[in-house]
């Protein structure tokens, strides 16, 4: 059975349409119209082996935060959706990956409890393709509270905000590859269950 979802979300500000499957091949299509996210998204996708289709009609004119803070949301949710009642998965995972001079280290635990811990912020330039750095702040605690999932991100050096982002993608990626992973039949967790 695959696991997968659909998630569809209509406000006044961003229309979204997005079909997710865990167990794919890194085919990703996503389209925001704002470039960066697009690029952010697609690593974060691939390095996790998802297949992910992803559109977004977005109140640009504004600026990038709804359309950023909606998709991460709707993301979430079909992470939480495709995963079901979360029996025999590895649950927690975690990566480092380097780009360049940057480096970021990303811990998860698909738990049921939304959490972001985000360190290393003041590294990010203040502006990073056209918008505010806080946007990428947004971003990663929508995924987290979409997805139910502890999320700890540290930036540990770097100096270009391009770089220092890609990191933490193709780590979340990663991280989220191992947790997904299904090693079991039981529910990884003493209480018997994963808080919802």
């Amino acid at each position: 059975m695959k696991r997968q979802a659909r998630v569809q979300r209509t406000t006044s500000e961003t229309d979204i349409t997005l079909t997710l499957t865990l167990d794919g091949t890194g085919n990703v299509s996503v389209k925001t119209g704002y470039g960066f996210a697009d690029h952010m998204l697609t690593l974060l996708a691939f390095w996790a082996g998802f297949d992910l289709t992803l559109e977004c009609r977005g109140d640009l004119e504004v600026d990038a935060h709804h359309t950023v803070e909606d998709v991460a949301l709707c993301l979430g949710q079909a992470i939480l959706e495709a995963l079901g009642d979360r029996k025999g998965i590895a649950r927690v995972g975690s990566a480092k990956v380097p780009m360049d001079e940057s480096l970021a280290d990303v811990v998860i635990d698909l738990s049921g409890r939304p959490f972001l811990v985000f360190q290393g912020e003041e590294l990010l330039p203040k502006t990073i393709a056209g918008e505010e750095r806080a946007l990428w702040h947004e971003f990663f605690k929508s995924l987290s509270s979409g997805a139910r999932m502890n999320l700890h991100i540290a930036f540990l050096y770097g100096s270009n905000g391009h770089h220092l982002l890609e990191s933490a993608c193709k780590g979340l990626g990663l991280a989220l590859r191992s947790a997904v992973t299904l090693s079991g039949t039981t529910i990884f967790s003493t209480k018997g269950r994963l808080d919802s």
